[in-house]
């Protein structure tokens, strides 16, 4: 009999935990999301004619939040800047961390040869081409510009292929979401905005390295085309690039949502 009491108790216990277990996944909501926009202050970034990396990344960065505190009530939207000032990178994935970030989105501009066109949205990864690696090398050799650099990025050299192998294979934990995201991104820039996608791709990124989330570096064009910077730099151009961010983060928080 005392045997018969034991195991009830404890399929009750069992069946009490299953169902707060069920509670739970069905409660997920993705309530914060931080907006990085690259570079800033003493560091502009790439340079195209008649613009700089960091402004336009602002200018997209602020309207993207704007459309996501406009439409998505209940989503708390945080920057990691908000005007022309200079950010460290470990700083970024810092502000992400400190507010419990469910995603950090960070938005950047390419640079390349005059020919070369179109978005990349990158994941924290192992770079599987050059280009890859030497577009990590690009947004990573800010470090160069932060103070006590060495010590804050456990000697990652910015130059070094190797560094960057080493520091990819973090953010494991967070890749499938993190591409699941990033695919959704390059999906609507190239069905809705209207712009060539050269894919979801993976490197070694700094500002992706400490961040405890999914977490994308999206390539929003590139500056050094003298036509993709004209539309890059054009009120109704950065729309569509903001509006397309801004559905792939709609469509991702839905389909999160619904699968937990």
């Amino acid at each position: 009999m005392k045997n018969i009491v034991i195991v009830s108790v404890l399929a009750f216990v069992f069946l009490l935990c299953s169902s707060n277990t069920l509670d739970f996944k069905k409660e997920y909501k993705l309530r914060t999301v931080v907006i990085d926009a690259g570079h800033g202050g003493k560091d502009v970034g790439c340079n195209g004619r008649m613009s700089h990396e960091a402004d336009v990344a602002l200018s997209l960065a602020k309207q993207v939040g704007a459309l996501i505190e406009q439409n998505v009530p209940g989503v708390k939207v945080v920057y990691t800047r908000k005007d022309d000032t200079f950010v460290e990178l470990i700083d970024r994935a810092g502000i992400a961390n400190k507010n419990n970030a469910d995603l950090f989105i960070s938005i950047h501009l390419n640079a390349g040869p005059a020919a070369a066109y179109g978005t990349e949205t990158y994941t924290m990864g192992l770079h599987t081409s050059n280009g890859n690696l030497n577009v990590a090398k690009r947004e990573n050799s800010v470090i160069l510009q932060e103070e006590n650099y060495e010590a804050n990025y456990n000697g990652f050299d910015p130059n070094s292929p190797q560094s960057h192998i080493l520091f990819a294979l973090h953010q494991s934990a967070y890749i499938d979401n993190s591409l699941r995201f990033a695919e959704k991104v390059e999906r609507e820039f190239s069905t809705k905005a209207g712009r060539k996608s050269r894919g979801v791709k993976q490197a070694g990124f700094l500002v992706l390295w400490k961040s405890y989330m999914p977490s994308v570096l999206i390539e929003c064009g590139f500056l050094t085309n003298p036509t993709e910077e004209k539309f890059l730099n054009d009120k109704t151009g950065q729309s569509y690039i903001a509006s397309g961010i801004y559905r792939a983060f709609k469509e991702y928080k839905q389909e999160l949502e619904a699968m937990n």
